[in-house]
């Protein structure tokens, strides 16, 4: 058994990938996951750009 990794996607990236890795960790569509990360950023705000810089920089690129 295949050990799951958290990348940031390179097929399905609208700036780094961070969104569209946590969808295909999750199996869930990546547009929901950029959705409610836009959501959560109003509600916390703007951290959530933060969280997303952080992200892009800790989670590597899938090869």
């Amino acid at each position: 058994m295949e050990q799951k990794k958290l990348l940031r996607s390179v097929d399905n990236r609208m700036v780094c990938g961070v969104c569209g890795g946590i969808g295909k960790y999750f199996n869930i569509d990546p547009t929901l996951v950029r959705l409610i990360w836009v959501l959560a950023s109003f509600v916390g705000a703007g951290s959530g750009l933060l969280v997303y810089i952080i992200a892009a920089i800790i989670i590597p690129e899938e090869y």
